[in-house]
């Protein structure tokens, strides 16, 4: 089968199943990065990743990896950490600062994070469709996630830290809010033993696409607030 290309100025995506198994979920290929194009991908359960010399390219792996808001493993270490409460922690306060940390070169030495993405996704930002968590020690951000929402689903990007655990930290105060506020799942999109450590969980493309489908038809506004130490038992 012949990948998909799409119209520059109207992308339309094929149905993820006929997405080839080599390279894994590779679906289409060109299109645009307007905050439409993307919330479009998102709710069909479809994501942009490519390197900077690249055309962009449209995936939804066969497997998907997921984490249930009441499935996050925390650590004893990452759990004194967080009774600590000895970072600030924030949403929406600085999300193209996160991303620019999310896209610093890391023991590859490269990105999928281009300065491309960086807009598009600040703006889909301002839309009030994509959001960040934030970890601060004083006025240093620390760590961090970003992503998109769909519903009562919230599709990770990419997240860093600066500090020991400072990604985690960022993760468990996401997911506690989360399971507070009765959104359903955080996508993690493809599976690695980092995340498979902090609970995540395989499921195949078909049935992702099924919890997406009914987390898409939910409303759930955006209102992320930080917990206290005496939250985390």
């Amino acid at each position: 089968m012949n990948l998909v290309v799409l119209d520059p100025d109207n992308p339309e995506f094929p149905h993820p199943s006929v997405a080839l198994h080599e390279p894994d979920g590779l679906l289409a290929v060109g299109g645009n990065l307007e905050p439409e194009t993307l919330l479009a991908a998102y709710r069909q359960g479809i994501f942009p990743w490519y390197q900077d010399d690249d055309p962009i390219l449209w995936w939804s792996p066969i497997e998907r990896c997921v984490i249930r808001p009441d499935n996050f493993y925390i650590s004893s270490s990452l759990r004194r950490q967080l009774r600590q409460a000895r970072y600030q922690i924030t949403s929406d306060m600085a999300f193209s600062d996160v991303m620019c940390a999310c896209a610093e070169p890391r023991g590859d030495g490269g990105t999928w994070i281009t300065s491309e993405m960086i807009e598009a996704y600040s703006q889909l930002h301002e839309y009030g469709d994509a959001h960040s968590v934030e970890v601060w020690d004083g006025p240093r951000l620390v760590g961090g996630i970003y992503g998109v929402q769909v519903g009562s689903l919230f599709c990770g990007e990419s997240m860093f830290s600066r500090v020991n655990n400072g990604s985690k930290i960022a993760v468990a105060h996401l997911l506690r809010w989360m399971n507070t506020a009765g959104l359903d799942m955080l996508d993690c999109q493809l599976s690695n033993p980092h995340l498979l450590s902090l609970g995540a969980q395989t499921m195949p493309r078909d049935k992702f696409l099924h919890e997406l489908s009914a987390a898409g038809k939910k409303t759930y506004p955006w209102s992320f607030n930080q917990h206290s130490a005496d939250s985390w038992p």
